[in-house]
């Protein structure tokens, strides 16, 4: 999606050989019209789909959700990562290890808002090595509900996350797909052709 791709480049800045820093518009500061288009594209990828719920695990995720449900008309699910009296002692519960913070956490979704034979698709804003993508993945099929697919702002293709899940034969839909980050730029891949990548795009 060359919007996200124009947005990256114009507003993301990059940290060392791994991060991507998003939050002037993406996840701290929102920028709502921006998000509302990433939901429209989600929804041209998915609209052939049955999808009864959106699930994603807060906070970054949440807004992109939201852009999403809007069109699909269906309800949002958040995982949370922290244990409160708000929810309900009867969840699911995974674990993920969270790349940036390099720390494992605890995941949760009451059991009152998965439904056997849900069909899910998770949002988030990023794909990396795919821990929180597994920990999602873990709770849709303990409510033996159906994960969809995935629809993912921005996925990291080097730490194989997306590969992995797309080798199990789980869909996955990245409206930015990065190759690397050198010297402070960005290099994209774009369009799948069967197996392999077809072209690189380097941004300067």
């Amino acid at each position: 999606m060359e919007l996200i791709k124009q947005k990256i480049i114009k507003e993301g800045r990059v940290e060392g050989e791994d991060i991507l820093k998003v939050d002037s518009f993406l996840n701290h500061q929102i920028d709502v019209p921006f998000i509302d288009e990433l939901g429209k594209e989600f929804h041209n990828r998915f609209k052939g789909e049955k999808i009864d719920k959106i699930v994603t695990i807060e906070t970054s995720g949440i807004a992109i959700a939201y852009g999403a449900a809007r069109y699909f008309n269906v309800p949002i699910v958040f995982a949370k990562k922290t244990e409160s009296r708000n929810i309900d002692d009867d969840v699911y519960e995974s674990e993920v290890f969270s790349f940036t913070k390099q720390k494992k956490y605890k995941v949760r979704i009451s059991k009152k808002y998965i439904n056997k034979g849900d069909r899910v698709l998770i949002i988030d804003d990023f794909l990396a090595a795919g821990s929180a993508a597994n920990a999602l993945l873990s709770l849709i099929s303990q409510a033996n509900a159906e994960t969809v697919g995935f629809g993912i702002v921005i996925e990291k293709y080097f730490q194989n996350g997306g590969k992995i899940l797309r080798d199990r034969g789980i869909r996955v839909e990245s409206l930015a797909m990065i190759q690397a980050f050198e010297k402070g730029k960005v290099i994209f891949k774009w369009k799948i052709g069967g197996e392999k990548w077809k072209k690189i795009y380097l941004c300067y």
